[in-house]
């Protein structure tokens, strides 16, 4: 899901300034970010002479640069638009600067609708769930991440019961800040029914209302509203997601009701505070973890026993070790708070999932990973992301066909999931390790532009391109590996995970051949 923002759209190439990449048909070209920022603004000014200095400013920022630093960018611009017969599309203009004289640019803004909504999916055999993010009509935009708490409670409740199918968090966030109709919601995400609401937080006072409509109807199967003090708000959501399976399934057995429940943090303190660090532990990128996890330290603190804190912890410590310089504190650090989520998390599906990649990736131990995964499937069967980090593991543990089967089950219960690029890379890993080389490169390019910030994306497009003998695009996608990652040694990387040999010296030599150093 996107925010938005506009498309240009102008012969066969299709411009997403928001994400910074232009697209040929379906897959991205290898246009760097500098590029893609001058085609913007010679696009947004067609026909008309766009100045050097302004194009200056475009992509250096008010940076003093060379003439030819210019020219350059232009250059690569026009190399890649002459794959297309495109390169007189970009007209110099002696002593006034440059401008677009290609076909019209159609502004669409196609990233209002998720790329994946296509076509519909189809319902699955059991019963199935979507929640929307709440409304926060607290008239307090920093109270958001109350709501959003609030709604990632009753998506677990729900999750914990085996014979229903819900949708991941991620995907039904999707739709956040949109006008939703709630039978394109059930024709996208694939299921029956949809569960919608608002919060108003006032004081200590809180008012919740909820309703599930069934999709393929319209009709409304449940509503309700619920007043209580912030301090009962877990006993609130035990409330919302008990009435929500039991207008699903109303001959629900007892004990089917009692496994919505979970144990919850003694701390409201602590709890905020690891709402407020999820952003940030999901970006993957140091700067951002770096920061979230002072949060969740400070939850920690708060509340030492607290699962879901440790397992964010030890993901910020994965992030760290493997992408700001392989440093043996954070790879301790991490296996530490791993083993402090599965002790105090036996009940935490979203714990125990984030303890058993960290186990896996950073502690080498892939029969602990598995067993804290499992251990999690059997808590929460409709879990995304553990299928999805499962599939990382696999993938690098030279596993491939499992890898597959995994990420595939991963993207289906969260088909919008921001994960959804390690899926595609444990994909584009094992697929290049069974020698099936055009389908990694559609996986790598699919993890490209699901996230095109993530050096390891490129990492997996490099050597697929290069495997296919694609040496000029594959050293393109290796300098972009450089580019968003300078410490970048493969070998390195390698010993990180403890990736399997054969996968290592297969994936290695096409690195190797892609100009990455070792």
């Amino acid at each position: 899901m996107t925010s938005g923002s506009e498309i240009y759209q102008f012969g066969p190439f299709r411009l997403d300034p928001a994400v910074g990449i232009l697209y040929r048909g379906d897959e991205p070209t290898m246009l760097g970010r500098r590029a893609v920022v001058l085609l913007c603004r010679l696009l947004e000014n067609a026909r008309a002479p766009v100045s050097k200095d302004v194009l200056v400013e475009a992509g250096w920022g008010g940076l003093a640069v060379a003439d030819n630093n210019l020219t350059v960018q232009i250059a690569a611009l026009r190399r890649v638009l002459a794959e297309a017969d495109a390169e007189r599309w970009i007209e110099t203009m002696p002593r006034r600067g440059y401008r677009y004289v290609g076909p019209p640019a159609v502004v669409t803004n196609v990233r209002d609708v998720p790329a994946s909504a296509a076509s519909a999916l189809a319902l699955p055999e059991k019963p199935s769930v979507a929640v929307l993010p709440f409304l926060n009509l607290s008239g307090d935009p920093e109270q958001d991440y109350f709501a959003d708490g609030i709604v990632d409670e009753i998506i677990t409740g729900l999750a914990r019961i085996k014979w229903l199918f819900v949708i991941a968090r991620n995907s039904s966030f999707a739709y956040k800040g949109r006008i939703t109709d709630v039978k394109q919601v059930g024709r996208e995400l694939g299921v029956r029914y949809v569960l919608e609401g608002s919060v108003r937080r006032s004081g200590g006072s809180v008012r919740v209302i909820g309703q599930m409509i069934d999709a393929s109807t319209g009709a409304h199967v449940w509503a309700e509203r619920y007043d209580c003090n912030s301090a009962d708000i877990f006993s609130l959501q035990d409330e919302i997601s008990l009435s929500a399976v039991g207008a699903i399934a109303p001959s629900l057995r007892k004990a089917e009701f009692e496994r919505v429940k979970r144990k919850r943090p003694e701390s409201l303190d602590a709890y905020d505070l690891v709402l407020q660090a999820q952003p940030d532990v999901d970006s993957g990128m140091p700067e951002q973890v770096t920061r979230g996890l002072t949060l969740l330290e400070r939850a920690i603190a708060l509340e030492p026993a607290y699962a879901l804190a440790h397992g964010n912890a030890a993901m910020c410590h994965h992030c760290l070790f493997l992408r700001a310089g392989l440093q043996e504190a954070n790879r301790t650090a991490s296996i530490r708070h791993a083993r402090l989520a599965i002790i105090h998390g036996q009940d935490d599906a979203a714990a125990l999932t984030l303890a058993g990649f960290s186990l896996g990736m950073d502690g080498h131990d892939r029969g602990a990973a598995f067993t804290a995964l499992e251990a999690a499937l059997a808590l929460s069967p409709s879990s995304a992301l553990t299928y999805i980090l499962g599939s990382v593991i696999l993938g690098w543990g030279g596993d491939a066909e499992r890898a597959i089967e995994w990420s595939e089950r991963g993207m289906r219960l969260s088909p919008f999931d921001p994960w959804t690029f390690a899926a595609f890379d444990a994909q584009a890993m094992s697929h290049l390790l069974r020698g099936r080389y055009e389908d990694s490169c559609r996986a790598a390019y699919k993890s490209v532009q699901a996230n095109p910030a993530h050096s390891i994306t490129y990492v997996q497009l490099a050597a697929a391109l290069a495997k296919l003998g694609r040496f000029e695009e594959a050293m393109a996608a290796a300098a972009r590996v450089l580019e968003l990652q300078p410490s970048f040694r493969y070998g390195r990387q390698f010993a990180g995970v403890n990736c399997a040999p054969e996968l290592a010296s297969t994936l290695g030599s096409a690195l190797r051949d892609a100009g990455l150093p070792e």
